[in-house]
């Protein structure tokens, strides 16, 4: 997998949410989401607590793909069963993921930042303290601190775990942090429209 797989996945979504009127499958949400299973996977364990809470919130929109085709006929439903914020329900699920992409794009906005030696340490606990901080506990935030001190990857070997360069990866990631942004103000916009919130 590179970067670019990524990045056109999130340009893709970044197209339907900036079309007046379009409502957006969950399929194909779901699919560019999964885009970074891998990365949860090879960057162990410093990235364990976001894996497991956001792979199976994922799998799950991705389950319900087949009875309900857009995000907003999810929402609906759930609304209209009252079952909004219980656990495991979609909405709440797809609250959660697009709290795990919002940290990728602050990580990515970081590692952007940096210089080719430094560390991604420090930016993956920069983005993990600015979006899901303030919604933990303390025992995950430990558990996420510990997990960070781990990760001893600068830059330019992250870049290359991915097979690519640093020229080529800048460009997908800087991709990926402008189209992402479209697609979490789309999904705020949902919930905040719905008088349903986005900090529970």
């Amino acid at each position: 997998m590179k970067f670019k797989e990524i990045a056109d996945a999130f340009r893709e979504l970044a197209v339907i949410v900036n079309t007046p009127n379009s409502d957006v499958p969950v399929k194909l949400f779901s699919h560019a989401c999964s885009r970074f299973f891998l990365i949860f996977t090879v960057l162990k364990p410093a990235f364990k607590f976001a894996e497991n809470d956001y792979v199976s919130k994922v799998n799950d929109l991705a389950k319900a793909s087949p009875s309900t085709l857009t995000l907003e006929a999810m929402v609906d439903r759930d609304i209209e069963a009252k079952r909004v914020r219980k656990v495991g329900s979609h909405t709440r699920n797809l609250l959660r993921v697009k709290r795990g992409l919002e940290m990728i794009r602050v990580l990515f906005e970081e590692i952007l930042a940096t210089e080719a030696d430094s560390s991604v340490k420090d930016a993956a606990y920069k983005a993990y303290n600015q979006v899901f901080g303030p919604h933990n506990g303390w025992a995950i935030q430990l558990a996420a601190s510990t997990g960070f001190g781990s990760l001893l990857l600068s830059k330019t070997e992250l870049f290359r775990m991915f097979n690519e360069t640093e020229e080529t990866a800048k460009i997908h990631i800087q991709s990926y942090v402008s189209a992402s942004a479209s697609v979490i103000a789309y999904v705020d916009n949902l919930f905040l429209s719905r008088n349903l919130g986005i900090d529970w």
